[in-house]
């Protein structure tokens, strides 16, 4: 048996079950990982709430990325064996102590980043990777604005945008995020609750506005969003912690600059697996050189998931979070 948490129905935080699920043995093409850490993120929360529907039905475990060792190895399998440090991002199944994982969706860690860093950054990581140099190729001169800038996605983003040399934007909620913001590559910061974001944008850029917008928020910031664009300026719109953004008219893309928006997942671009393992050398490169620093700011226990949960959904954390078997 492996410790492991279940939903048995969608909810809050409170149908988070710890609970002992029986242990499989890999199957073709799969290996099994003693997983050393657990990667936490928003998208957790919407496999939880019902917002994403579990491939499989219910009950499910949850998660979509973790970091450990190679436990045993399943037929047809070669690149990998047992003992191996590894990552993955991958399909459910992440909220447990050991789990199988499809041997293709599994990277080779570097000896210069340990697990626990891993875990917290692989979903995340790679997601600023295809949005910084797949969706929209930031280059320097740019001026990106990052909507919540001192989150998991924002605080690599922020980093990762300066590094290539643009100009970076950063709307936070409260003073203490600010902070945070400026210290992972943000330029500017906008207090959100304080301020028109929009306003502000076009106040720093003295009217010149913004190549890219980084969206992860949503409705809230949706269409200001549009606002913050210079014409034929990219919105890319990466998540919804806010709500999902409703049906727009489209021709608000051509009244605000002939704008182009895209809605696009990590699930699309690293489908293929020469696709997945360039996203995730293109992420260990940065990480590695320290050119972006992965910060683990918040640690729970993994029965302590649904207080991860509620701490999430209340704003309270910052940069990355994981969960510990």
């Amino acid at each position: 048996m492996v410790a492991a948490i279940r939903i048995h129905k969608h909810g809050g935080p409170e149908v988070l079950t710890y609970e002992d699920i029986p242990a499989k043995e890999p199957g073709q093409g799969e290996v099994r990982i003693k997983q050393s850490a657990i990667g936490f993120n928003f998208i957790d929360v919407y496999f939880r709430s019902g917002a994403y529907p579990a491939p499989g039905g219910l009950p499910v475990v949850i998660g979509n990325e973790g970091a450990g060792v190679v436990a045993a190895v399943g037929p047809g399998v070669s690149e990998l064996k047992l003992g191996d440090r590894v990552a993955y991002y991958g399909p459910l199944g992440a909220y447990a102590a050991e789990r199988n994982v499809p041997a293709d969706r599994v990277l080779k860690l570097p000896k210069g980043i340990d697990e626990k860093t891993a875990a917290g950054m692989m979903l995340k990581g790679m997601t600023a990777e295809y949005l910084l140099r797949r969706t929209f190729k930031v280059e320097k001169g740019h001026t990106v604005l990052v909507h919540a800038a001192a989150g998991g996605v924002g605080t690599i983003l922020s980093q990762w945008a300066n590094h290539l040399g643009a100009t970076v934007i950063g709307t936070v909620g409260s003073k203490d995020k600010a902070e945070v913001a400026k210290k992972n590559g943000c330029h500017h910061t906008i207090l959100y609750r304080d301020e028109d974001f929009a306003a502000r944008v076009g106040e720093i850029t003295k009217g010149a506005k913004c190549n890219v917008v980084y969206d992860g928020v949503g409705k809230a910031t949706f269409p200001g969003s549009l606002d913050c664009l210079k014409p034929r300026g990219y919105f890319v719109s990466f998540g919804a912690s806010s709500g999902q953004i409703d049906a727009f008219n489209i021709g608000l893309l051509q009244q605000k600059g002939s704008l182009y928006a895209t809605r696009p997942t990590l699930q699309t671009y690293s489908a293929k697996r020469e696709d997945l393992v360039s996203i995730a050398n293109s992420l260990f490169d940065v990480v590695s050189k320290g050119a972006v620093k992965i910060a683990i700011n918040q640690t729970y226990a993994l029965k302590d998931a649904a207080q991860a949960h509620r701490d999430l959904e209340a704003r309270k954390t910052m940069g990355s979070t994981i969960l510990l078997p």
